[in-house]
């Protein structure tokens, strides 16, 4: 099975509405995306300086699995959308 971790850095000056939005999106694509195994969405509460916004848990059968995910159109219209918020977005895949 394969991890993925994702870490968000939100623009500072990113419109709290639009935020909302994107990451109620994000957190809807279990819904639509099938090789999704596990689905987690966290917000920061410490907010200490070294600290990143938001972090996205997911879980996939293999790489391929992960790969239809990332090819989805619902994965990919929100993942721009999250470009467009972020000043850093940060990735880890590793298998368990």
């Amino acid at each position: 099975m394969i991890k993925h971790i994702v870490m968000f850095k939100l623009n500072p000056e990113a419109e709290p509405s639009v935020v909302k939005k994107t990451f109620q999106d994000l957190s809807k694509l279990p819904e639509k995306v099938a090789v999704i195994r596990e689905y987690e969405i966290g917000e920061d509460v410490l907010r200490s300086p070294r600290s990143w916004d938001v972090v996205l848990l997911s879980t996939f059968n293999d790489l391929d699995a992960l790969q239809e995910y990332a090819r989805h159109d619902d994965h990919v219209e929100v993942a721009l959308r999250l470009q467009g918020l972020c000043e850093k977005i940060a990735v880890v895949d590793y298998e368990i």
